[in-house]
């Protein structure tokens, strides 16, 4: 294994600054990397002691503070070189790590390896796990304004930083959670690929789930959502048919009516997968589901929603694309209607929870109508959705002190 070393060649006329530069040792071999730092020797002491001087001051002591930055970070990525060439498992040189740190298209920074690992990503078939890291590299591509990151600048001052970037755009706890986790899903890929070592760059930020507040809408206001005349405009008079059909069918989501096939209504019974588990749910069918099926035209197509229209184009970008438009057009139907909740498909499938537990329909009944694995599942979905019982016995209690 390759050993790195960081020396200083002092100047041969007194008074003027010497030289800092990278030294390679492999078999007894020895090259050199001139780094085109400058320091003067009582300065150099300092750095090799392992802080800045304590007399420098002003300009000189921010240029030696850089510069020690620079130097770890140089450091840091020749031995990820070394690291690599050595589980190539091949023979290589001193003069080939030189060369492999002086060539620009190996300083594969951040951004160029994770569009190759997305388009790998997509080659294989992981579309969603691809779209995520898209979703994740365009967020911190803003931040970093789109500059090269080399890995040796991912560290946890970086992840600090872009964390405090994200809430200054007031991006909520759990957002900001998923571009962490996406980050280190990403790093974490790079480091077993030997593109650099691990830092543990997220160790200072947030990267959990917070219980979020459930939001749903009461029956009046389903009721509203249902009788508003949308004749003349029809976007949102689709996103409203949408929302309701989730409704009708127990709050299914978003991208499981989207692939509801016709053959899955049989019999008066509509039978599907669930898309995020793979369990599979029966549902009557009642008439106002028949009424939002007639109103459309979907010929040409197995599905039984208009919401991929397409057969030749791609289809899981034709549901992304309608979900954005259905959210978007059901949040101007909710500010239409003066609604405080921010009104999107998913309160369908809230507010459906919500009104049945408010109608004593027993926990196990709303588990199995919502598809999820278990009464547990249930009780944290609906832990914070209605707090009206608790709020009239507070005021009850108040009311006797």
């Amino acid at each position: 294994m390759a050993t790195v070393k960081v020396k200083f060649r002092a100047s041969s006329v007194a008074d003027r600054e010497g030289r800092l530069f990278y030294q390679i040792i492999h078999n007894r071999v020895t090259r050199q990397i001139s780094t085109g730092y400058k320091l003067f020797p009582s300065e150099w002491d300092g750095l090799y002691a392992g802080g800045l001087l304590l007399n420098s001051k002003g300009k000189r002591h921010a240029y030696l503070a850089t510069l020690k930055s620079r130097i770890a970070e140089d450091k840091a990525r020749l031995e990820c070189l070394v690291a690599r060439l050595d589980r190539a498992g091949e023979s290589y040189t001193a003069g080939d790590v030189v060369k492999l740190y002086l060539t620009p298209s190996n300083r594969e920074d951040f951004f160029t390896f994770t569009r190759m690992l997305i388009g790998q990503l997509r080659q294989v078939g992981k579309t969603h796990t691809a779209e995520r890291y898209v979703t994740v590299m365009n967020s911190f591509g803003r931040f970093r304004r789109e500059n090269e990151l080399l890995w040796e600048e991912v560290d946890s001052d970086l992840m600090v930083e872009y964390e405090t970037y994200l809430k200054s755009r007031g991006v909520c706890p759990n957002t900001s959670s998923y571009y962490m986790r996406g980050l280190r899903a990403i790093y974490n890929r790079a480091v077993e690929k030997g593109m650099t070592v691990q830092r543990e760059p997220f160790k200072y930020v947030y990267t959990g789930i917070d219980k979020t507040i459930k939001r749903a809408v009461p029956l009046k206001v389903i009721r509203q959502i249902r009788d508003l005349d949308l004749t003349l405009f029809p976007t949102m008079d689709f996103a409203r048919d949408i929302f309701m059909f989730s409704f009708y069918t127990r709050g299914m989501s978003f991208i499981d009516m989207a692939y509801l096939k016709k053959k899955d209504l049989q019999g008066g019974t509509l039978s599907y997968r669930r898309q995020k588990t793979g369990q599979q749910l029966f549902v009557k069918w009642e008439k106002p589901m028949q009424e939002i099926v007639d109103k459309y035209n979907t010929n040409g197509t197995p599905y039984l929603l208009p919401i991929i229209r397409d057969m030749n184009a791609d289809i899981r970008r034709q549901y992304k694309n309608a979900a954005h438009l259905v959210n978007d057009k059901l949040k101007k139907l909710g500010e239409k209607l003066g609604l405080t909740v921010l009104l999107t498909s998913y309160v369908a499938r809230h507010g459906w929870a919500s009104i049945a537990r408010s109608r004593n329909i027993p926990l196990a009944i709303i588990s199995e109508a919502m598809g999820h694995d278990s009464e547990k599942t249930t009780r944290i979905y609906l832990a914070s959705l209605d707090t009206t019982s608790v709020d009239k016995a507070n005021s009850r209690i108040l009311k006797a002190l």
